[in-house]
Formats: structure tokens, sequence, C-alpha cells
């Protein structure tokens, strides 16, 4: 089983990144195959509306020239997804938002090829704000029929400079938590029958 996180913060080796590699350990170490993925502080522009992902029907945004297909389909070929962000004024980073608008839609266009997959968000945070952040994601997660795991707390991790959350002891026993929940829910979908896609828009 694989499973992908997208990073959305520009930081390099910074608090989100930590958080998700956090959550990824126990999901490698059960045999899952992982990959961590940086958006943030790439070249990833929004959803234009052009509506022609619904024309081509072929999993990809017709404007191809940043990150934004390369990480989709990493995602395509995963069982379960982490998105994480840092906090950016009680929201997401502009590229996440992004990438999720993006993903939300030629996911719909497509037959909603997002259902039944496992989706958590992962949140870094200096202070407030971050309960938003984690909503924000977890509302594409929703409207894309895909299933989410519990942990022991909201998945959000404390600390502003690179490497601080390392001091968050709470945050990272909830990373480890998420991991452990994701193998679980992964082996438990696996031996479940095919998720029963229902259509919004057509069909």
């Amino acid at each position: 089983m694989k499973v992908v996180a997208i990073n959305g913060s520009p930081r390099k080796g910074g608090n989100t990144e930590l958080l998700l590699k956090t959550a990824l350990e126990p999901l490698a170490q059960a045999g899952w195959e992982t990959e961590l993925v940086r958006i943030g502080g790439k070249n990833i522009h929004g959803c234009r509306a052009c509506f022609k992902c619904w024309e081509t029907k072929d999993n990809r945004c017709i404007f191809g020239k940043d990150v934004f297909n390369d990480a989709f389909a990493k995602v395509l070929g995963a069982d379960a997804v982490i998105l994480g962000s840092p906090t950016y004024f009680a929201d997401v980073t502009a590229e996440m938002k992004a990438f999720m608008d993006r993903a939300g839609f030629v996911a719909m266009a497509n037959g909603c090829v997002l259902a039944g997959k496992i989706g958590a968000a992962v949140v870094a945070v200096r202070r407030g704000g971050a309960t938003h952040v984690f909503d924000t994601m977890n509302h594409l997660f929703q409207i894309s029929q895909m299933v989410l795991p519990g942990s022991t707390y909201w998945n959000m991790g404390y600390g502003l400079e690179p490497g601080k959350v390392e001091g968050d002891v709470e945050g990272l026993r909830n990373m480890t938590q998420l991991g452990k929940a994701i193998d679980w829910l992964g082996k438990a979908i696996k031996n479940a029958p095919p998720y029963p896609v229902q259509m919004s828009r057509e069909g």
C-alpha cells in the first residue's frame, strides 16, 4: 500500500515537514510505501474554472506547466493522502489552496477518483488559527468522498522556527497515532467492497 504526503510549506525542512515525516514513520514501519512531495514554494497556480478537465477526462489539468499534474498523479497512485500546511493568517498556504481546488475539480471531472481513499490533514502553527487550517483541508476530503481517520487530538503541532515542533511532545505523539490509524484503516479498506461512488454533477 502507498501513502503520499503533500507538503504545502515553502520551508524546506520546516515544522510541517517534520510533522508529516513523523506521521509517515509508523506507516513505513508497517510496510507501506511512503512519499513526501513538497509543493510549497514551487510554481503552482489556482483553478481557472475553464472546465477543460470535464472535457478531456484524463485525470489532468490542461494547464500542465506547473507542479500540479505530477503531484496529483502521485495522489491518484496512493491509497492514502496526507495534506500538510503551516498556518498562514488562519488558513492554508496559497500553494496548498491552489492544489486543493484543482485536485478537487479534476477528481470530480473524472468520476470522483479520490472516493474511498484515506485523507488526513496535518497543520503546523505558532499559536492560533490551526483548527481552521485543519478544517480547510478536511473539506476537500469530505466533498471528494474520502475516508478520514481520527487521532488523539486535532492533527497540529506547535512551533515557529524550523524544528520547534520537535519540542511539542503531544503533537508528535498525535502524528504517530495518526500514522497508526491510517495503517489500520487502510488494511480494513483493502478488504472491503468497492466504494459506492455517487456523482454530484452528473450520472
